[in-house]
């Protein structure tokens, strides 16, 4: 399988992931980016902060983007995930806005 193209903010975000960086993780996000993961909408530098804390760094996630498709500034993906709270393949659907993200989404629909 040829490596996959994925924009730098989506990178950057499972970058930190990985590296449990709380703050390179909110850091991808513009200042009214948000997380919103099974319709439960987290937003700002706090809210964003908060869901890393409890659903991804805080709870010892690695994150591996498995496929990604981009069309305008959406970049849908299929994500490998291993943590304390779930294990497994879920889709991710960020919005680049500039060099960070506007959003991340985990839709409800596994």
């Amino acid at each position: 399988m040829p490596d996959l193209v994925i924009p730098a903010p989506v990178a950057a975000l499972v970058d930190a992931i990985n590296a449990a960086d709380t703050d390179a993780f909110v850091a991808a996000f513009i200042d009214d980016g948000f997380v919103s993961d099974w319709g439960r909408v987290l937003a700002g530098p706090d809210g964003v902060r908060s869901w890393a804390g409890s659903d991804a760094i805080g709870a010892g996630a690695q994150m591996t983007i498995l496929s990604a498709a981009t069309v305008g500034d959406t970049v849908t993906t299929t994500f490998g995930w291993r943590s304390r709270v779930f294990n497994g393949e879920s889709t991710g659907i960020f919005v680049v806005d500039g060099d960070r993200l506007a959003s991340f989404t985990i839709p409800p629909n596994h």
